[in-house]
């Protein structure tokens, strides 16, 4: 296809935009410990064995890759076969024009900078930096591997934002669905746990990772929906972001606070609060979608509707999104 042709087509299919409507159909965790959303609030669990990248997508192509990148792998393996945009047999089932990729962490691929860095360093030049090392100092690699691994060619992003990261990419996922440009979104936040990143983040890190797939409604094809989410709102007070995402008017009375809590309870007094860093250790840029993902087992429970919000009056702003039941009929092909 040249490229005259493919941006007719991008256009073409822009043109086509639905309701507008944004659904999440399927969420996946690479967590110890941790298969079903309603396992996260459980904590670690101190008896259960690491996340192996290699029993879930086989040995090859994961010697090179930093152990980010592999976790984000195994979330985003998870994510897109319970959505039902992957399966063993044939692959993807979509148009893999269609299929963005957004990937969240703020420490991500740290150590692999830092360990090249501390070389360069020692001997005073690049001569002994291993050119297979170098794609792992991209910021962007978490994101391009998930895209290279899975032939997902839609639009790719790296969001690496602080607090509201995890929630600043389902933001610009949406975007990107209501305006056409896509059709279903992949956004996976990881953040791993070794001495690089302890050392920034002051303790224990998630080790972990955590993918929604987000669609825009008419493209579920009549697949399980598993939440409708509202718009991302951010503003420098806590009021306001949540009362601009829709949360003070949800009737919702599950609230999933900002990672660490210490968020006022003048906003949501009788929601319960539910920090889902707890037990984790630092969940950062993976938090939001740590959020959305569990808010999906509430919703699955009886929940109307459940609020999420990360970021403080110390971070750039504070992003809140509702996510609410979805409707009782799956929406049309």
């Amino acid at each position: 296809m040249t490229a005259v042709q493919e941006s007719a087509d991008v256009k073409e299919r822009a043109e086509q935009v639905g309701s507008g409507q944004v659904v999440v159909t399927g969420v996946g965790f690479a967590l110890p410990g941790v298969a079903e959303p309603g396992e996260v609030e459980r904590g670690r669990d101190a008896a259960a064995e690491p996340v192996d990248p290699a029993a879930h997508l086989g040995k090859k192509g994961l010697r090179y890759k930093d152990h980010a990148t592999r976790l984000a792998l195994v979330a985003a393996k998870a994510a897109l076969v319970r959505s039902g945009l992957w399966n063993e047999t044939d692959g993807l089932t979509v148009d893999p024009r269609d299929v963005a990729v957004l990937a969240t962490s703020n420490l991500g691929n740290l150590d692999s900078v830092a360990e090249v860095a501390a070389l360069i360093g020692r001997e005073g030049g690049t001569r002994l930096v291993s050119p297979i090392a170098t794609p792992n100092l991209s910021s962007n690699v978490v994101c391009a591997d998930i895209a290279i691994r899975f032939g997902l060619r839609g639009p790719n992003m790296m969001v690496c934002n602080g607090a509201t990261s995890g929630l600043d990419a389902l933001r610009w996922a949406a975007t990107w669905l209501r305006s056409g440009r896509a059709r279903h979104a992949l956004v996976v936040g990881v953040e791993p746990d070794n001495d690089v990143s302890r050392a920034y983040a002051g303790g224990q890190v998630l080790d972990g990772a955590v993918a929604v797939v987000i669609e825009r409604d008419d493209s579920t094809a009549g697949r399980a929906v598993l939440g409708e989410l509202g718009p991302v709102a951010r503003s420098g007070r806590l009021d306001e972001s949540v009362a601009a995402a829709g949360g003070t008017d949800a009737g919702s009375r599950v609230w999933f606070v900002p990672e660490g809590d210490g968020m006022s309870s003048v906003v949501l007094p009788e929601a319960e609060r539910v920090d889902v860093s707890r037990g984790w250790g630092r969940t950062s840029g993976a938090h939001g979608l740590l959020q959305i993902a569990v808010g999906t087992a509430h919703l699955a429970g009886g929940a109307s509707s459940v609020v999420a919000t990360c970021g403080g009056p110390a971070d750039d702003a504070i992003a809140s999104v509702v996510l609410r039941a979805p409707r009782s009929e799956p929406c049309p092909a």
